[in-house]
């Protein structure tokens, strides 16, 4: 009996790990073109659906030298600095996250990279099931192995919702500031950067006072490390060029270099879900790139 018990778990492991081999995605396809949709985006449309709503969202792509240099630096100082350091996992970030949870007795601090953050968003679901986490490791590792730091950047930013039903750099921009992803402002890259643990309540179309907070303690960072993350992302070393590569010079912000780097930030208030504060269109952003206008393509419905 217990022989026959070890025969059918062994045999379950084996058709597990056989369905995770067969359905494992193939991320090589990312290095030359953009994704069309990604997981988070299609369950959004499906609670949507759910809801008897539009499941009409706003994606558009745009490539790497589009993107502000000031939002580049402010996702990689709010979600993941050290970047360039890690092969896909953080282990560092990983134990300090591993001792929050323990602490708080409840998994609220995921440790997360960008790249773990990406494998996710394109392939799995928000769920902290462990066998989510193995995949989202294996799926990392992959990213790293078949594409650049840059391009892993480049996808992020392009795909990760920040608000309700936006989704990347572009449609952000257009939809709170009514500019291009390429024009933005530090305040206004910081603020969109500060949304990301949680866009549907700490939006950006209405800022609470913990989308503020947040929005302060980016900057603060900015100023501090943001010109050295910018010079590594566009000096990093690539593989053996197929195209040429472009965006190679990194440029001095003295809207960052002018203020002192200190980081004022206070202790983190309590999540608030509401606020009177807008977002002011009207701001004056500074011009980073000369660029031409980017390709807007919009999900909606058929």
């Amino acid at each position: 009996m217990f022989r026959r018990i070890l025969l059918i778990a062994f045999v379950a492991v084996i058709l597990f790990v056989g369905y995770e081999w067969i359905t494992f995605p193939d991320v090589s396809a990312l290095a030359g073109s953009p994704p069309a949709t990604t997981a988070f985006m299609e369950q959004r449309k499906a609670e949507l659906r759910a809801a008897g709503k539009s499941d009409a969202i706003d994606y558009r792509w745009v490539p790497y030298v589009r993107i502000s240099p000031y939002l580049r630096r402010a996702v990689l100082v709010a979600e993941d600095d050290s970047f360039f350091e890690h092969d896909a996992v953080d282990v560092k970030g990983l134990q300090e996250a591993i001792e929050k949870d323990w602490a708080h007795k409840k998994l609220t601090h995921g440790g997360s990279t960008i790249t773990q953050q990406l494998a996710k968003n394109l392939y799995l679901s928000p769920s902290r099931n462990p066998f989510r986490k193995v995949k989202e490791y294996f799926i990392a590792r992959s990213l790293e192995s078949h594409l650049t730091k840059k391009r892993i950047l480049e996808i992020y930013i392009n795909v990760v919702e920040m608000g309700e039903r936006v989704y990347g750099a572009e449609a952000a921009a257009q939809s709170y500031f009514h500019s291009a992803a390429a024009s933005l402002s530090p305040s206004q890259a910081a603020l969109l950067a500060a949304c990301l643990p949680n866009p549907r309540v700490m939006n950006p179309a209405s800022p609470n006072k913990r989308l503020r907070w947040r929005q302060r303690m980016v900057l603060s960072r900015m100023r501090r490390w943001g010109y050295l993350f910018e010079k590594e992302v566009l000096t990093e070393k690539k593989p053996a060029p197929s195209a040429p590569v472009t965006d190679t010079t990194a440029t001095v912000d003295t809207a960052l270099q002018q203020v002192p780097a200190t980081d004022t930030a206070t202790p983190e208030p309590p999540t608030e879900t509401t606020s009177t504060e807008t977002v002011h269109p009207t701001e004056t952003v500074p011009k980073t790139e000369t660029v031409p206008p980017p390709t807007t393509t919009t999900t909606s419905p058929p």
